[in-house]
């Protein structure tokens, strides 16, 4: 009897960023992987729940009404199609971003756009003056009569204002500054946010607001806070976007109400944060001439196909180990399509200095990028430029194969509609979807091919290059 009690009552230990528990410590999480996070949380009798009584009964599936559940716009398109349609009623949105890349003005507006369609719209500040929010709301043209302002970091303050407006979209900027006195620490720690979540989404969930969070992010891009953070709320949308840029892109990287492959595509100005429903040719150098290691690549972000330029530099090395520098790229893809180029293809890459870039600050991500790498890397080699009307489109895969992308029917129509004229493409993809009739399409099984095919399409355009190598 001793023996169960002890063990009832022994020593547990939670990790602070996801909750893992644990019955003696360890130095790393066994479930987030974090280092330092267990600590001891108490030893606490393991608790019984009774059963208690049903107020609600359990109702058929197909009987429960979906009109609770419809999403209602925010009269900002691009965000709209991030959210999958709009904002619900009781949804809670966790919106992510370094210091400084847009998201209080989008914000902001969306906040405005709400209140001027009717809404009682709370924006709480946790960070600015009410005299600096409402220096951005002139300057962005974000006044609404029915659009409340409150700078507070108290909890209970924030909650007696939701009490007093009542309003059907809150807006919290940001959680991290929010403190309860329940809580022991500072604003911003583990605890701290925690408990301000935990208040602000159950309030939220039992009113039936749709509600607006904006975390902070570390220093490797993720979400600050404990990772309980992100499992709480409905909606996770990260911004991106290059500070020197006023190109920033929105995508949901968890969405319970629609799609997490789609992305918001904004330019953010003095005027404030515009939509662009348009972006494609937005991720081009717009050159008028031939240039010696670039390509045209359309990627797919969600279903939407954006039209981005590759560029790559090769020269001579005077290290003992040669530089490989990528940005938008990711840099294990970049070293893959190296190997594969000097191994599959004899490309004296190996020992070059290789410098690989996408164009606009757009990130590439999926693998249907690397013919386009592939090919503006042989280019810079060669010295030899591709003719501006190519792109290239496939997945290189380890024997040197090219392999056929997904989407390949909306890719080959975008580079159409933009004036591109021929479209370098994985063997067996005209049979995968029509292609447009001004569109010339040449299916390639490897990297020798589509090198052996660059070369004859500046053949073909008579690029001053590749006139110098034939005289």
């Amino acid at each position: 009897m001793a023996t169960k009690s002890t063990s009832r009552h022994s020593p547990r230990f939670r990790c602070a960023e996801c909750g893992w528990a644990t019955v003696k410590w360890v130095g790393r999480c066994g479930e987030c992987q974090a280092w330092g996070t267990v600590a001891e949380a108490g030893g606490t009798a393991a608790p019984r729940t009774a059963p208690a009584q049903v107020l609600r009964p359990a109702t058929p599936i197909a009987e429960v009404d979906l009109t609770t559940a419809a999403a209602r716009p925010t009269g900002v398109a691009e965000f709209d199609r991030v959210l999958g349609g709009g904002l619900v009623p009781g949804a809670v949105v966790l919106v992510a971003g370094e210091p400084g890349i847009g998201k209080s003005t989008l914000l902001l507006d969306v906040a405005a756009r709400a209140a001027r369609q009717g809404a009682a719209t709370l924006y709480v500040s946790g960070e600015e003056s009410a005299a600096q929010v409402r220096a951005r709301a002139d300057r962005i043209d974000a006044l609404a009569d029915t659009l409340y302002l409150a700078a507070e970091t108290d909890l209970a303050t924030v909650l007696g204002h939701v009490e007093g407006t009542a309003p059907e979209l809150l807006i919290v900027d940001s959680v991290q500054t929010i403190a309860s006195a329940d809580v022991e620490g500072q604003a911003g720690n583990v605890s701290q946010v925690r408990e301000v979540a935990a208040s602000l989404i159950r309030m939220a969930k039992d009113r039936g607001i749709a509600m607006l969070l904006v975390g902070h992010v570390t220093k490797d891009g993720s979400i600050a806070g404990p990772r309980v953070l992100e499992h709480l709320v409905d909606v996770v949308v990260q911004f991106e976007g290059d500070r020197h840029s006023r190109l920033r892109l929105v995508r949901a990287v968890k969405n319970r109400y629609g799609p997490t492959d789609e992305v918001g595509c904004f330019d953010l100005s003095e005027a404030g944060i515009i939509g662009l429903a348009d972006p494609s040719g937005l991720f081009l150098s717009h050159r008028v001439t031939a240039v010696a290691g670039t390509c045209v690549t359309v990627t797919l972000e969600g279903r939407r196909p954006l039209v981005t330029e590759v560029q790559a530099l090769v020269a001579p090395s005077t290290l003992p180990s040669p530089r490989r520098t990528s940005s938008g790229l990711d840099a294990s893809r970049l070293a893959m399509v190296i190997a594969v180029l000097d191994k599959r293809a004899g490309a004296p890459v190996g020992a070059q200095d290789i410098f690989a870039a996408t164009v606009g600050g757009v990130r590439l991500t999926e693998p249907a990028a690397d013919l386009a790498l592939v090919c503006a890397l042989a280019s810079s080699v060669l010295d030899r430029p591709l003719p501006v009307d190519v792109v290239a489109i496939g997945e290189v895969g380890l024997a040197g194969e090219v392999r056929r992308a997904t989407g390949i029917g909306r890719r080959l129509a975008e580079a159409a509609r933009l004036g591109f004229r021929h479209a370098v493409v994985p063997k067996g993809s005209r049979a995968d979807s029509p292609v447009p009739d001004n569109l010339d399409v040449i299916e390639v099984g490897n990297v020798a091919e589509a090198i052996e095919t660059m070369r004859r399409l500046a053949v073909v355009q008579g690029t001053p290059a590749l006139a110098r190598d034939s005289a």
